[in-house]
Protein backbone atom coordinates (compact mmCIF):
# COMPACT_ATOMS: atom_id res chain seq x y z
CA UNK A 1 0.00 0.00 0.00
CA UNK A 2 1.49 3.37 -1.01
CA UNK A 3 2.04 6.21 1.45
CA UNK A 4 -0.81 8.18 -0.10
CA UNK A 5 -3.16 5.19 0.06
CA UNK A 6 -2.25 4.48 3.70
CA UNK A 7 -2.80 8.11 4.62
CA UNK A 8 -6.09 8.23 2.76
CA UNK A 9 -7.26 5.04 4.50
CA UNK A 10 -6.24 6.37 7.91
CA UNK A 11 -7.94 9.71 7.29
CA UNK A 12 -11.10 7.95 6.11
CA UNK A 13 -11.13 5.70 9.17
CA UNK A 14 -10.63 8.68 11.45
CA UNK A 15 -13.49 10.55 9.82
CA UNK A 16 -15.77 7.53 10.13
CA UNK A 17 -14.85 7.13 13.78
CA UNK A 18 -15.55 10.79 14.44
CA UNK A 19 -18.98 10.50 12.81
CA UNK A 20 -19.74 7.40 14.84
CA UNK A 21 -18.69 9.18 18.01
CA UNK A 22 -21.13 11.98 17.26
CA UNK A 23 -23.87 9.47 16.62
CA UNK A 24 -24.32 10.68 13.04
CA UNK A 25 -25.17 8.26 10.29
CA UNK A 26 -23.21 8.87 7.06
CA UNK A 27 -26.44 9.41 5.11
CA UNK A 28 -27.52 12.13 7.55
CA UNK A 29 -24.13 13.85 7.34
CA UNK A 30 -24.24 13.73 3.54
CA UNK A 31 -27.79 15.07 3.36
CA UNK A 32 -26.82 18.04 5.54
CA UNK A 33 -23.55 18.72 3.74
CA UNK A 34 -21.93 21.15 4.23
CA UNK A 35 -22.53 21.80 7.92
CA UNK A 36 -19.10 23.28 8.71
CA UNK A 37 -16.23 25.14 6.99
CA UNK A 38 -14.57 23.70 3.88
CA UNK A 39 -10.82 23.81 3.21
CA UNK A 40 -9.75 24.38 -0.39
CA UNK A 41 -6.12 23.44 -0.99
CA UNK A 42 -4.13 25.27 -3.68
CA UNK A 43 -0.82 23.57 -4.63
CA UNK A 44 0.66 26.82 -5.93
CA UNK A 45 1.70 30.12 -4.35
CA UNK A 46 -0.41 33.11 -3.42
CA UNK A 47 -0.81 35.72 -6.15
CA UNK A 48 -0.54 33.39 -9.14
CA UNK A 49 -3.23 32.41 -11.61
CA UNK A 50 -4.09 29.15 -9.86
CA UNK A 51 -4.39 30.91 -6.52
CA UNK A 52 -6.60 33.60 -8.07
CA UNK A 53 -8.87 30.97 -9.64
CA UNK A 54 -9.09 29.04 -6.36
CA UNK A 55 -10.01 32.18 -4.44
CA UNK A 56 -12.79 33.35 -6.75
CA UNK A 57 -14.32 29.86 -6.77
CA UNK A 58 -13.86 29.61 -2.99
CA UNK A 59 -15.56 32.96 -2.43
CA UNK A 60 -18.51 32.05 -4.65
CA UNK A 61 -18.73 28.56 -3.14
CA UNK A 62 -18.91 30.17 0.31
CA UNK A 63 -21.77 32.34 -0.91
CA UNK A 64 -23.53 29.33 -2.44
CA UNK A 65 -23.21 27.05 0.60
CA UNK A 66 -23.39 29.59 3.43
CA UNK A 67 -20.27 28.08 5.00
CA UNK A 68 -16.72 29.48 5.15
CA UNK A 69 -14.39 28.19 2.42
CA UNK A 70 -10.77 28.68 3.43
CA UNK A 71 -8.15 28.64 0.67
CA UNK A 72 -4.87 27.19 1.93
CA UNK A 73 -1.70 27.35 -0.17
CA UNK A 74 0.32 24.15 0.20
CA UNK A 75 3.33 24.75 -2.02
CA UNK A 76 6.53 22.88 -2.75
CA UNK A 77 7.91 19.99 -4.76
CA UNK A 78 6.81 21.44 -8.10
CA UNK A 79 3.18 20.99 -7.06
CA UNK A 80 3.62 17.59 -5.39
CA UNK A 81 3.06 18.83 -1.82
CA UNK A 82 -0.33 20.41 -2.45
CA UNK A 83 -1.62 17.70 -4.76
CA UNK A 84 -0.58 15.07 -2.19
CA UNK A 85 -2.39 16.97 0.58
CA UNK A 86 -5.63 16.94 -1.44
CA UNK A 87 -5.34 13.20 -2.13
CA UNK A 88 -4.51 12.36 1.51
CA UNK A 89 -7.37 14.30 3.12
CA UNK A 90 -10.46 12.69 4.61
CA UNK A 91 -12.92 11.91 1.79
CA UNK A 92 -15.83 13.73 3.41
CA UNK A 93 -16.12 16.86 1.25
CA UNK A 94 -14.61 19.17 3.84
CA UNK A 95 -11.24 19.23 2.10
CA UNK A 96 -11.19 19.76 -1.64
CA UNK A 97 -8.57 21.24 -3.93
CA UNK A 98 -7.71 22.87 -7.20
CA UNK A 99 -5.71 20.45 -9.35
CA UNK A 100 -3.63 21.52 -12.32
CA UNK A 101 -2.09 20.06 -15.47
CA UNK A 102 1.01 19.13 -13.46
CA UNK A 103 -0.87 16.16 -11.97
CA UNK A 104 -0.69 14.65 -15.46
CA UNK A 105 3.06 15.28 -15.57
CA UNK A 106 4.59 14.76 -12.11
CA UNK A 107 4.42 10.97 -12.02
CA UNK A 108 5.98 10.70 -15.48
CA UNK A 109 8.89 12.77 -14.14
CA UNK A 110 9.29 10.40 -11.20
CA UNK A 111 8.34 13.05 -8.63
CA UNK A 112 5.38 11.17 -7.15
CA UNK A 113 3.14 8.14 -7.62
CA UNK A 114 0.07 10.37 -7.73
CA UNK A 115 -1.98 10.38 -10.93
CA UNK A 116 -5.39 11.85 -11.83
CA UNK A 117 -6.93 8.55 -10.66
CA UNK A 118 -6.09 9.44 -7.02
CA UNK A 119 -8.98 11.93 -6.88
CA UNK A 120 -12.72 12.29 -7.11
CA UNK A 121 -13.10 14.71 -10.03
CA UNK A 122 -15.58 17.53 -9.49
CA UNK A 123 -15.28 20.01 -12.36
CA UNK A 124 -12.95 21.45 -14.98
CA UNK A 125 -13.33 25.24 -15.03
CA UNK A 126 -10.31 26.69 -16.84
CA UNK A 127 -7.95 25.90 -19.69
CA UNK A 128 -5.45 28.18 -21.38
CA UNK A 129 -4.06 26.79 -24.64
CA UNK A 130 -0.63 27.95 -25.80
CA UNK A 131 -0.29 30.49 -28.53
CA UNK A 132 2.75 30.48 -30.83
CA UNK A 133 4.35 33.88 -30.39
CA UNK A 134 7.06 35.47 -32.54
CA UNK A 135 8.75 38.87 -32.52
CA UNK A 136 6.72 41.68 -34.10
CA UNK A 137 9.08 42.05 -37.05
CA UNK A 138 9.69 38.33 -37.65
CA UNK A 139 9.40 37.41 -41.34
CA UNK A 140 6.68 34.83 -40.67
CA UNK A 141 3.23 36.19 -41.49
CA UNK A 142 1.46 32.95 -40.62
CA UNK A 143 2.19 29.92 -38.46
CA UNK A 144 2.59 27.89 -41.66
CA UNK A 145 5.41 30.24 -42.71
CA UNK A 146 7.08 29.60 -39.37
CA UNK A 147 6.54 25.84 -39.61
CA UNK A 148 8.03 25.71 -43.11
CA UNK A 149 11.12 27.60 -41.90
CA UNK A 150 11.49 25.23 -38.93
CA UNK A 151 11.22 22.19 -41.23
CA UNK A 152 13.86 23.57 -43.59
CA UNK A 153 16.32 24.43 -40.80
CA UNK A 154 18.79 22.01 -39.18
CA UNK A 155 17.72 20.74 -35.73
CA UNK A 156 18.41 23.24 -32.99
CA UNK A 157 18.71 26.34 -35.18
CA UNK A 158 15.40 27.72 -33.93
CA UNK A 159 15.21 28.45 -30.21
CA UNK A 160 12.15 28.59 -28.00
CA UNK A 161 11.36 29.06 -24.30
CA UNK A 162 8.49 29.66 -21.89
CA UNK A 163 9.00 27.31 -18.93
CA UNK A 164 11.67 25.12 -17.42
CA UNK A 165 12.79 21.93 -19.16
CA UNK A 166 9.83 19.57 -19.26
CA UNK A 167 7.29 22.26 -18.32
CA UNK A 168 3.87 22.50 -19.91
CA UNK A 169 4.91 24.90 -22.70
CA UNK A 170 7.99 22.81 -23.52
CA UNK A 171 5.74 19.76 -23.88
CA UNK A 172 3.31 21.77 -26.01
CA UNK A 173 6.17 22.51 -28.43
CA UNK A 174 7.24 18.86 -28.46
CA UNK A 175 3.67 17.83 -29.26
CA UNK A 176 3.48 20.31 -32.12
CA UNK A 177 6.76 19.04 -33.56
CA UNK A 178 5.47 15.45 -33.36
CA UNK A 179 2.21 16.46 -35.03
CA UNK A 180 4.25 17.83 -37.94
CA UNK A 181 6.34 14.66 -38.15
CA UNK A 182 9.48 16.38 -36.87
CA UNK A 183 11.92 15.27 -34.15
CA UNK A 184 10.92 16.52 -30.66
CA UNK A 185 14.16 18.50 -30.47
CA UNK A 186 13.84 20.12 -33.91
CA UNK A 187 13.48 23.41 -32.03
CA UNK A 188 15.96 23.84 -29.18
CA UNK A 189 14.39 24.53 -25.79
CA UNK A 190 15.98 27.20 -23.59
CA UNK A 191 14.78 26.73 -19.98
CA UNK A 192 13.36 29.83 -18.29
CA UNK A 193 11.66 30.81 -15.06
CA UNK A 194 8.36 31.30 -16.82
CA UNK A 195 6.60 32.81 -19.78
CA UNK A 196 7.06 36.47 -18.80
CA UNK A 197 10.88 36.52 -19.02
CA UNK A 198 10.75 34.34 -22.13
CA UNK A 199 8.41 36.73 -23.93
CA UNK A 200 10.69 39.63 -22.97
CA UNK A 201 13.66 37.72 -24.39
CA UNK A 202 11.63 37.06 -27.55
CA UNK A 203 10.89 40.77 -27.96
CA UNK A 204 14.59 41.52 -27.50
CA UNK A 205 15.55 39.08 -30.25
CA UNK A 206 17.06 36.35 -28.09
CA UNK A 207 14.50 33.71 -29.12
CA UNK A 208 12.67 32.71 -32.29
CA UNK A 209 9.36 31.71 -30.73
CA UNK A 210 7.59 31.31 -27.40
CA UNK A 211 4.75 28.83 -27.00
CA UNK A 212 2.79 30.07 -23.97
CA UNK A 213 -0.77 31.07 -23.20
CA UNK A 214 -1.80 34.20 -25.07
CA UNK A 215 -2.77 35.99 -21.81
CA UNK A 216 0.83 35.56 -20.61
CA UNK A 217 2.06 37.31 -23.76
CA UNK A 218 -0.73 39.88 -23.80
CA UNK A 219 1.29 42.84 -22.49
CA UNK A 220 3.93 42.44 -25.18
CA UNK A 221 1.27 41.81 -27.84
CA UNK A 222 -0.60 44.97 -26.83
CA UNK A 223 2.69 46.88 -26.87
CA UNK A 224 3.27 45.79 -30.49
CA UNK A 225 6.47 43.91 -29.67
CA UNK A 226 5.18 40.37 -30.15
CA UNK A 227 2.67 38.67 -32.47
CA UNK A 228 0.66 35.52 -31.84
CA UNK A 229 0.40 33.37 -34.99
CA UNK A 230 -1.88 30.55 -33.80
CA UNK A 231 -3.21 28.75 -30.74
CA UNK A 232 -3.07 25.02 -29.98
CA UNK A 233 -6.79 24.67 -29.29
CA UNK A 234 -9.90 23.15 -30.90
CA UNK A 235 -11.41 26.62 -31.38
CA UNK A 236 -10.37 30.25 -31.21
CA UNK A 237 -10.14 31.94 -27.83
CA UNK A 238 -12.99 34.33 -27.07
CA UNK A 239 -10.51 36.92 -25.77
CA UNK A 240 -8.30 36.65 -28.86
CA UNK A 241 -10.70 36.00 -31.76
CA UNK A 242 -8.20 37.05 -34.45
CA UNK A 243 -5.72 34.29 -33.58
CA UNK A 244 -6.45 31.14 -35.66
CA UNK A 245 -6.17 27.58 -34.41
CA UNK A 246 -3.47 25.23 -35.70
CA UNK A 247 -6.18 23.25 -37.47
CA UNK A 248 -7.42 26.34 -39.27
CA UNK A 249 -3.97 27.55 -40.21
CA UNK A 250 -2.21 24.26 -40.95
CA UNK A 251 -4.78 21.47 -40.92
CA UNK A 252 -3.17 20.04 -37.77
CA UNK A 253 -5.80 19.18 -35.13
CA UNK A 254 -3.30 19.34 -32.27
CA UNK A 255 -4.41 20.97 -29.05
CA UNK A 256 -3.13 21.13 -25.49
CA UNK A 257 -3.02 23.62 -22.66
CA UNK A 258 -2.53 24.47 -19.02
CA UNK A 259 -5.72 23.65 -17.13
CA UNK A 260 -7.23 23.99 -13.68
CA UNK A 261 -10.03 21.96 -12.18
CA UNK A 262 -11.43 20.99 -8.80
CA UNK A 263 -11.29 17.60 -7.12
CA UNK A 264 -11.86 15.88 -3.80
CA UNK A 265 -10.02 12.93 -2.27
CA UNK A 266 -10.77 9.57 -3.81
CA UNK A 267 -13.72 7.90 -2.10
CA UNK A 268 -15.70 11.07 -1.46
CA UNK A 269 -19.40 10.02 -1.25
CA UNK A 270 -21.27 10.54 -4.50
CA UNK A 271 -24.04 12.72 -2.96
CA UNK A 272 -21.40 15.08 -1.54
CA UNK A 273 -19.41 15.18 -4.78
CA UNK A 274 -22.63 15.80 -6.73
CA UNK A 275 -23.48 18.80 -4.51
CA UNK A 276 -20.03 20.25 -5.09
CA UNK A 277 -20.23 19.74 -8.85
CA UNK A 278 -23.70 21.32 -8.99
CA UNK A 279 -22.49 24.32 -7.00
CA UNK A 280 -19.47 24.73 -9.27
CA UNK A 281 -21.70 24.61 -12.35
CA UNK A 282 -23.69 27.54 -10.92
CA UNK A 283 -20.44 29.38 -10.19
CA UNK A 284 -19.12 28.72 -13.69
CA UNK A 285 -22.28 30.21 -15.20
CA UNK A 286 -22.26 33.21 -12.87
CA UNK A 287 -21.53 36.74 -14.01
CA UNK A 288 -18.97 37.14 -11.22
CA UNK A 289 -16.88 34.19 -12.35
CA UNK A 290 -17.05 35.03 -16.05
CA UNK A 291 -16.05 38.67 -15.46
CA UNK A 292 -13.24 37.73 -13.06
CA UNK A 293 -11.68 35.28 -15.51
CA UNK A 294 -12.19 37.52 -18.55
CA UNK A 295 -10.50 40.45 -16.80
CA UNK A 296 -7.38 38.32 -16.37
CA UNK A 297 -7.52 36.78 -19.83
CA UNK A 298 -8.08 33.29 -18.40
CA UNK A 299 -9.94 30.82 -20.59
CA UNK A 300 -13.13 29.27 -19.27
CA UNK A 301 -14.23 25.74 -20.10
CA UNK A 302 -16.70 23.47 -18.34
CA UNK A 303 -16.59 19.73 -17.77
CA UNK A 304 -18.63 17.97 -15.11
CA UNK A 305 -17.20 15.18 -12.97
CA UNK A 306 -17.38 12.49 -15.66
CA UNK A 307 -16.11 14.83 -18.36
CA UNK A 308 -13.26 16.03 -16.17
CA UNK A 309 -12.22 12.45 -15.40
CA UNK A 310 -12.04 11.68 -19.11
CA UNK A 311 -10.24 14.97 -19.79
CA UNK A 312 -7.58 14.21 -17.15
CA UNK A 313 -7.01 10.72 -18.54
CA UNK A 314 -6.47 12.21 -22.01
CA UNK A 315 -4.14 14.87 -20.62
CA UNK A 316 -2.18 12.21 -18.74
CA UNK A 317 -1.66 10.18 -21.92
CA UNK A 318 -0.70 13.26 -23.93
CA UNK A 319 1.82 14.50 -21.36
CA UNK A 320 3.34 11.04 -21.02
CA UNK A 321 3.82 10.72 -24.78
CA UNK A 322 5.42 14.15 -25.01
CA UNK A 323 7.72 13.57 -22.04
CA UNK A 324 8.84 10.21 -23.40
CA UNK A 325 9.51 11.78 -26.80
CA UNK A 326 11.55 14.53 -25.16
CA UNK A 327 13.52 11.95 -23.16
CA UNK A 328 12.50 13.39 -19.80
CA UNK A 329 10.07 10.70 -18.60
CA UNK A 330 11.40 8.60 -15.72
CA UNK A 331 8.57 6.05 -15.69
Amino acid sequence: MSTITRRGFAASAAAAAASAGLGLKPSFAQANYPSRPIQLICPWGAGGGTDATARIVGALLEKEFGQPVNVVNRTGGSGVVGHAAIAAAAPDGYTIGIVTVEIAMMHWAGLTELTPRNYTPLALMNEDPPGIQVKHDAPYKTVKDLADAIKAAPPGKFKASGTGQGGIWHLALVGWMQAMGLPPNQVAWVPSNGAAPAVQDLAAGGLDLVPCSVPEARAMIDAGKVRSLAIMAPERAANFPNVPTLKEAMGIPYSTGAWRGFAAPKGTPEPVAAKLTAAMKKIYNSKEYKEFMAARGFGTVWNDAAGFASFMDQSDRQMGEAMKAAGIAKT
